[in-house]
């Protein structure tokens, strides 16, 4: 086996550990979760555990880091489309919706356990999520440049976000709606309000 096969099988490996404990801390808390259950959950007796993570802070910071770093690289695909501001929250909020319906786990830890990381670890986190937030306020400033000088775009980002982010707590993704359809109800949401929200209608079942 190449160092490079035994490389990738490692990072496999923490990935799958990540994920375990990222459903574990998700239901449970972090600081309710023992690396003795994150073993378990991770099918790894806790020395082979301890063979991929020193303690359960590195495990924390490996699964907000590699969220929040796989948000990064959402805004950044869009922004690389060069669309037209009409067009570009649109696609911020539904990429976004997207990935959070495949991390749902993930993004509580996220929004919740960062607290307990190191200021050092932190601020790694924190430094990736403010990116994430100035290009969807750059993208609100675009729709609407009559903002900027008062600043209010930031405040209408930060209730975007506070719409978005929060959405694990309640939706259901075996509901009605999946991800994909609420990513636009959402944007309507946000730009034109209650009054100009238009949904599709209810498809009718097939006769027998």
């Amino acid at each position: 086996m190449t160092v490079e096969s035994l490389s990738t099988r490692a990072s496999d490996q923490r990935s799958l550990i990540a994920r375990s404990a990222a459903e574990l801390f998700a239901r449970r808390g972090y600081a309710a979760t023992s690396m003795n259950e994150i073993a378990e959950a991770s099918h790894l007796s806790k020395p082979g555990l301890y063979h991929h993570f020193k303690d359960k802070a590195e495990v924390l910071l490996h699964i907000a880091d590699g969220h929040v770093s796989r948000l990064v690289d959402v805004v950044t695909g869009v922004e690389a489309l060069q669309l037209a501001p009409e067009q570009r929250l649109p696609e911020l909020i539904e990429a976004f919706m997207l990935e959070y319906a495949e991390a749902q786990n993930e993004h509580r830890v996220l929004t919740e356990d960062v607290r307990f990381l190191d200021p050092e670890a932190q601020a790694r986190v924190l430094d990736k999520e403010r990116t994430v937030v100035q290009v969807f306020a750059d993208a609100i400033a675009a729709t609407r440049p009559d903002l900027q000088e008062s600043q209010l775009h930031k405040l209408l980002t930060m209730f975007l976000f506070g719409m978005l982010n929060w959405m694990f707590t309640w939706f259901r993704t075996d509901g009605r709606f999946t991800y994909a359809q609420m990513a636009p109800i959402a944007t309507q949401l946000f730009l034109n309000g209650i009054t100009g929200l238009e949904v599709a209608p209810k498809k009718k079942a097939p006769k027998p």
